[in-house]
């Protein structure tokens, strides 16, 4: 009997410290912020210790370099074959800090924007070949691609809609962007408001937002970081492009360590939904029966730039 019982213990203890691992598709705006590139390497990291699987990785950009310098990222980190949507047909520009010297530098797949697959055909690609309830979509940047998902019709694919994928495959949508309780947040408003509206309005399920006053207080990317790095890193490269490790707010990767340990780091609001106006501009319509909550502060922001600076130089302990 006693025997049986240790046995019966450690069952269970095994079972309650094996961390879940997250299936991902990371949704980036990877051009104009840095914070891009810290979430990527970051969301590497996670995934070395099994604590994600990253799916794919859509670029929502009209950046000539973004998709290569994703592919690049991935590359570096030893995933080369992760799927990288853009969407298509769209007018592309080269104003970034930091991508075009990323993609001349190091090694990727893709030799141009037209060579990444197109976004919607992906999404809808990944979400058919998962099981249910089973995705979670992390969006960093602003929600164009999102919205064409929503709006996809059943095709060769799926003979499913793609609000019906979601609803069937998707069981959580974790969104940087918006300022809560109200305000008003690029990723909600530049360029695209109305695809926020939409895809805010009729998204079928659960959503956390990080809102712009999380990542605001966070500053990471400073000397830690440049110290920690290898020269030889492409992030250690984005971060001199981009301001010489002069320290940045930590909007995009907030998101994530939510995923990894919600129950640690924030608290959540009470439930209710977004608001969204045609502006691009957030409110906050508390609701007991809405899915959507946002982030609170409860740890100081010194802890969390602690936190994310090791996990982008590529340091994970258990308890992260």
């Amino acid at each position: 009997m006693k025997s049986w019982f240790l046995l019966s213990l450690l069952c269970f203890l095994s079972v309650i410290t094996v961390a879940q691992t997250e299936k991902i598709i990371l949704d980036t705006d990877l051009d104009s912020d840095v914070d891009d590139v810290g979430a990527l390497a970051m969301l590497h990291t996670l995934a070395d210790h099994e604590r994600v699987a990253i799916l794919g990785i859509i670029v929502t950009s009209n950046d000539l370099f973004a998709p290569q310098c994703a592919d690049v990222l991935n590359h570096y980190f030893k995933r080369p074959t992760i799927p990288i949507g853009v969407e298509k047909g769209i007018s592309l520009e080269n104003a970034s800090k930091y991508t075009k010297a990323l993609t001349q530098a190091f090694p990727h797949r893709l030799q141009n924007y037209d060579d990444a697959e197109d976004a919607t055909q992906l999404y809808r690609k990944l979400l058919a070949a998962e099981p249910d309830s089973s995705v979670t979509i992390v969006t960093i940047g602003h929600l164009t691609n999102l919205r064409h998902l929503i709006k996809s019709t059943p095709d060769a694919i799926s003979e499913l809609s793609g609000l019906q994928l979601i609803e069937k495959k998707v069981k959580l949508w974790a969104c940087m962007g918006g300022q809560f309780p109200e305000g008003k947040e690029a990723n909600f408003y530049r360029p695209d408001p109305e695809s926020t509206k939409i895809a805010v309005d009729q998204w079928p399920g659960r959503v956390i937002y990080s809102g712009w006053e999380i990542g605001n207080k966070i500053i990471t990317g400073g000397t830690y970081l440049k110290k920690s790095l290898s020269q030889a890193s492409p992030v250690y490269m984005g971060y001199e492009r981009y301001n010489d490790f002069a320290g940045r707010q930590s909007w995009d990767q907030s998101i994530l360590l939510y995923l990894i340990s919600p129950d640690s780091y924030w608290n959540l609001s009470p439930s209710g939904k977004a608001l969204v106006r045609e502006d691009g501009s957030n409110a906050w319509k508390r609701d007991e029966e809405g899915h959507q909550q946002y982030l609170v502060e409860k740890t100081p922001p010194t802890e969390l730039a602690k936190i994310i600076d090791a996990l982008m130089v590529g340091i994970y302990r258990d308890g992260f």
